[in-house]
C-alpha cells in the first residue's frame, strides 16, 4: 500500500471521530506551546541580558572586592570587604605589572537618597569618574559637563545625575549650579547625562555619578573600593590583562592559593559565557518539568488508538484477509498516531509562538523596553522532531497489538 493512501486512510480516521481527536491532540498541543514559550522567552530573556552586559565595553575588565559570590547573599558581603585600596589602583596602573591596561579606575557604591527643596528620589548613586563612567557606558552629557580629576582629587562636592532625577527633583526648571542634599552634605550639579536608558544592568537616567574620593570622605567613611575597572588596549589581550591583575593583586595582598583570593576579576567574555550557561540549564529544566504534559498527552494517544485498534478489528481481519500484511497494518496505526500528535505540535508550536510574541510585548512595554521577541528556528524543529517521537513511542503498542491479530479471529470479532 502506497504511503499516500495510508495517509489517506489515517486522516479519515481522525476526521470521523473530531471530538476523540481534538482532545487527544489538546494534551500534545498544551505540552508543545508551553515547550516552545519556554524556549522563546528564555531566548529572548538571553539576548536582553547579554546586550546589557556587551553595553559596558568587551575590553573592560571589573575587579571586585572579596570572594567570588556563590550565591545572592554573597554579594551583600562584597560591599563591607576592604580587599581593594588604593595602593591596588596604583599597582595595577604600573606598566610593568599590568602592560596592556589602557586605563584603571576605582568606583564605590553608595546607597541613600538624593533630595531637593522637600522633593526626595532613590537613585543609584556611584562614586567615581564621571568622565570614564559616561565614556564607558557610551552616554554622553546633555547639559553642562562632568566633574575634573582635579575636583576629583580636591574632594569636590559635586554631582552629574541621569534624566530621570532631573525630572523627578526639578521638573522642567533649569538644573545646573544647584545643590542636592546627599547625606548630611549638598552637592552641586554640574552636569545632566542624556537619556539613554539600560545599559550593562544600569538605568543611566537614574544614576547619580560622584566623585568616589568625595563619596568615600564624606558619605562612607572608608578607605577602601568596592570595584576597580580595567580597560585592555584591546579585546584581543583581555584574557592576559585578566591574568596580570590577577598575579598582580596576589602578590600584593601575600596570596599563594588561588581559592584564597579576596578579590575577583569579570570579563565581559566570561560573564557571557556564565549567563548563556545559566540560562540555558534553567531553560532546559524548565522545558523537561513541562514536558510531563507531553508524557500525558502521549498517554492519552496510546489509550486513543487502543480504542481506535479495537474499534477496527473487523476492517483489520478484512484487510489483512486481502493480502495486508502485519508491516503495512503496523505501519498504518502508527502514522495514525505520528500524525495526531503532528497536528497537535504544530498547532501547539503556532499557540507557543502567538503567546510568546504577546508576551514579549508586554515585557518591552511594562518590565524592560529592550525586551525583543526571539522564536529560533531550532525550536520549530525541536517542537516537531518530539512531536513525532511521542506519536512513534506511544502509537507502536497499539499499532503492534493490531498488527498482531490473527485475520479470522478479527473477522468474526463483533
Amino acid at each position: 500500500m502506497h504511503l499516500r493512501h495510508s495517509f489517506k486512510i489515517a486522516y479519515r480516521a481522525i476526521k470521523i471521530n473530531k471530538s476523540r481527536s481534538f482532545l487527544t491532540i489538546l494534551g500534545i498541543l498544551i505540552g508543545i506551546a508551553a515547550i516552545m514559550m519556554m524556549v522563546s522567552l528564555g531566548s529572548g530573556a538571553e539576548e536582553l541580558i547579554l546586550g546589557e552586559i556587551s553595553g559596558f565595553g568587551g575590553e573592560t575588565i571589573a575587579v571586585n572586592a572579596g570572594q567570588e559570590p556563590s550565591g545572592p547573599t554573597d554579594f551583600a558581603s562584597a560591599l563591607y570587604s576592604d580587599s581593594l585600596k588604593e595602593k591596588d589602583v596604583e599597582l595595577l596602573r604600573r606598566r610593568s605589572n599590568v602592560p596592556y591596561a589602557k586605563e584603571v579606575e576605582p568606583l564605590v557604591m553608595v546607597s541613600g537618597n538624593v533630595s531637593y527643596e522637600g522633593e526626595t528620589y532613590t537613585p543609584m548613586i556611584l562614586g567615581g569618574s564621571a568622565e570614564f563612567l559616561t565614556r564607558t557606558f557610551n552616554t554622553p552629557i546633555r547639559e553642562g559637563g562632568v566633574f575634573t580629576e582635579s575636583e576629583i582629587q580636591q574632594r569636590a562636592k559635586v554631582a552629574v545625575i541621569g534624566d530621570k532625577v532631573r525630572q523627578e527633583l526639578f521638573g522642567e526648571s533649569d538644573v545646573l549650579g544647584k545643590n542636592v542634599q546627599i547625606g548630611d552634605f549638598k552637592f552641586r550639579i554640574v552636569g545632566i547625562l542624556a537619556k539613554k536608558g539600560m545599559v550593562s544592568f544600569f538605568n543611566m537616567d537614574e544614576l547619580v555619578i560622584i566623585p568616589h574620593t568625595t563619596a568615600q570622605t564624606y558619605i562612607l567613611g572608608i578607605d577602601y573600593y568596592h570595584e576597580i575597572d580595567v580597560v585592555a588596549e584591546s579585546i584581543d589581550v583581555v584574557d592576559q590583562t585578566a591574568a596580570d591583575i590577577e598575579m598582580t593583586l596576589r602578590e600584593a595582598h601575600g596570596i599563594d592559593d588561588p581559592d584564597k583570593d579576596d578579590f575577583y576579576v569579570t570579563t565581559t567574555q566570561g560573564a557571557i559565557e556564565q549567563i548563556q550557561t545559566v540560562i540555558s540549564t534553567l531553560t532546559a529544566f524548565l522545558s523537561s518539568v513541562v514536558a510531563i504534559a507531553l508524557v500525558v498527552g502521549g498517554v492519552g494517544v496510546m489509550n486513543i488508538m487502543l480504542v481506535s485498534v479495537t474499534e477496527r478489528t473487523h476492517e483489520i481481519g478484512l484487510r489483512k484477509a486481502i493480502g495486508a500484511t502485519e508491516k503495512e497494518i503496523l505501519q498504518q496505526f502508527l502514522l495514525e498516531a505520528v500524525l495526531l500528535t503532528s497536528i497537535g505540535g504544530l498547532i501547539g508550536i503556532i499557540l507557543g509562538g502567538t503567546l510568546s510574541f504577546l508576551i514579549s510585548l508586554v515585557m518591552a512595554q511594562f518590565v524592560a523596553p529592550n525586551w525583543s521577541f526571539s522564536f529560533p528556528f531550532s525550536a520549530i524543529l525541536l517542537g516537531m522532531g518530539v512531536t513525532s517521537l511521542v506519536g512513534l513511542v506511544f502509537g507502536l503498542y497499539p499499532a503492534r497489538k493490531a498488527a498482531r491479530k490473527s485475520p479470522i479471529e478479527a473477522l468474526s470479532y463483533e
